[in-house]
């Protein structure tokens, strides 16, 4: 398990760059991988629950996600390390199958609801853990992505706010569900 910056940093920098390698195989070929993301409650829909976090469609959306996965996913893997790998399987399958279950009958793509998974579990593993450390790192989560919290909510037509909401419930979940778990 990583222990350092530069080790810390290298999951969340490999699933950015898997991202913007799908991005650019469908910017290249024009094939429709974005296609591929999660419709709800349909069978080719499950495909999604893999692809849809690294699937995004357009370079702002893929831009608007990879920052905050460098900078959440380095902080998980920094502080949580022993938790991380579990923490983002949750996020990303188990925030999937709720949108999958729950979601409107759209196409869902993007790693916000993995991002809104890791930011809710830093936040709120401070408030399980009540120690120092994790209660300042909740508060620099909450000073540079406090305002994420609104993304919760219906609002644009074209963003799954569904993937957003179900990304920050199985964010709260872990960070309950993982709290006793040992510290770095």
């Amino acid at each position: 398990m990583p222990k350092t910056f530069k080790s810390s940093i290298a999951y969340p920098f490999r699933f950015v760059v898997l991202m913007w390698s799908f991005f650019l195989v469908e910017l290249i070929t024009h094939f429709p991988l974005t296609s591929f993301g999660i419709v709800p409650r349909t069978l080719f829909g499950l495909v999604g629950i893999l692809f849809a976090p690294l699937l995004h469609g357009s370079f702002v959306h893929l831009a608007s996600n990879s920052v905050p996965m460098l900078v959440l996913g380095t902080l998980l893997y920094l502080f949580y390390n022993t938790i991380a790998p579990k923490v983002l399987a949750y996020c990303y399958f188990l925030t999937g199958t709720l949108v999958w279950l729950v979601g409107r009958t759209s196409l869902h793509i993007g790693a916000s609801g993995l991002v809104y998974g890791i930011a809710f579990f830093l936040f709120f593993i401070g408030l399980a853990r009540k120690d120092f450390r994790s209660l300042a790192i909740s508060i620099i989560t909450v000073f540079f992505y406090g305002g994420i919290v609104y993304g919760v909510l219906p609002g644009q037509e074209f963003i799954s706010w569904e993937s957003h909401l179900m990304g920050a419930l199985v964010g709260i979940y872990c960070a309950f569900k993982f709290n006793k778990e040992k510290k770095k």
